[in-house]
């Protein structure tokens, strides 16, 4: 793919510099970028790294002085992360799926597909489900009966979705993906040692032996538009009402939601974030990586959770919490501190003990 520093620069809504019919071909870090590269240098302390490669432009920071670096053109953007949004959005070459449908895919008659839907190799589409128009189902994908989604979808290789999922516009899944699992929903006839120690916090009281009986997942899952979901993520169906993710989320890599879960609008949910039966994330939630949060609980819209976090009660909105259990921030900060001075203060102890001891004191 080859743009004109104008081109990329006006379809970026940032300012170019310098020769500005100067050819791209590829974006690269700026000591490895070559002469037909594009330099991503956005943060001046790497700006070093120029020097070591061979490129004539770069994307800078804004007020960059790119003639000093030696540049015949430049790119200057007031939020440099933003601007590589659209670079490389512009630059990517794509995943070489083929147009069209491909013969060993297996499509039940009663499915229906948009305009120039393209389904890849060994494909299988359920019956009565429906693929919006200009959505890109890659090879090895099943999507089971009654499914719908929406229009410019794209799902890489060895995506599973269940039957009777919804799904809205532009979705973007990644390989490996399952959409509409069984929830882990799992009875005893009696009351189980679970369910004592929860009540009692702690005690099971008399134990005895019985087979777990399976709820079945009568719900399904309902996804809005703009939602990505990363590799080996499980997103479970609801036991009776659907499992929810609301619009613009962005969930990333191994991220599990069970049964019955409602993540409201523009989440973020970092790598191996677990969020167990029935609760409920509010908009624009951004949870850290190995983030775990406790069933049957709220979180609030704008909670920030550090990575790590373990959440087991409801946390208020705009709050930025860290620690297990998860508390605000500040608090977890000033408890880590005390915990480090604990070696400290338990030596500080013991040779007061010694002193008293020697005084002939009881200690």
């Amino acid at each position: 793919m080859a743009f004109t520093v104008q081109e990329i620069a006006t379809a970026i809504d940032a300012q170019a510099h310098g020769n500005t019919d100067l050819v791209v071909e590829r974006v690269a870090e700026p000591a490895l970028a070559g002469s037909n590269d594009i330099a991503l240098l956005t943060n001046p302390k790497f700006a070093e790294g120029l020097s070591q490669g061979q490129a004539r432009v770069a994307l800078l920071w804004d007020g960059a002085d790119w003639e000093a670096m030696g540049l015949e053109a430049a790119i200057t953007a007031k939020r440099g992360r933003y601007a590589m949004s659209g670079l490389s959005k512009m630059m990517d070459p794509g995943q070489g799926q083929q147009v069209g449908i491909h013969p060993t895919a297996l499509i039940d008659e009663t499915a229906t597909l948009g305009k120039g839907v393209s389904v890849g190799p060994y494909v299988v589409i359920g019956a009565h489900s429906s693929i919006g128009q200009g959505s890109v189902i890659g090879a090895f994908c099943h999507i089971g009966p009654d499914v719908t989604i929406g229009a410019g979808a794209m799902l890489r290789d060895h995506v599973s979705i269940g039957a009777r999922v919804t799904i809205g516009a532009r979705f973007w899944c990644q390989p490996g993906a399952r959409i509409g699992a069984d929830g882990m929903s799992f009875v005893t006839p009696e009351a189980s040692g679970v369910e004592k120690a929860r009540a009692s916090l702690g005690d099971q009281g008399e134990v005895s032996a019985q087979a777990w009986a399976r709820i079945h997942s009568l719900g399904a899952v309902t996804i809005g538009d703009d939602v990505e979901i990363g590799a080996n993520t499980c997103v479970d169906y609801g036991t009776v009402r659907d499992t929810r993710i609301g619009n613009g989320c962005k969930i990333d890599n191994m991220v599990h939601i069970a049964h019955n879960v409602v993540v409201g609008n523009d989440c973020l949910l970092a790598a191996q974030v677990g969020i167990a039966g029935s609760t409920v994330i509010g908009n624009n939630v951004v949870m850290g990586g190995q983030v775990g949060v406790s069933d049957n609980t709220v979180v609030g819209d704008n909670v920030i959770a550090g990575g790590a976090s373990k959440i087991l009660s409801k946390v208020p909105a705009g709050e930025v919490v860290l620690g297990y259990p998860a508390v605000k921030m500040d608090t977890n900060l000033e408890m880590y501190k005390a915990l480090r001075r604990l070696p400290r203060l338990a030596k500080q102890f013991a040779d007061l003990q010694k002193t008293v001891s020697k005084l002939g004191l009881k200690s």
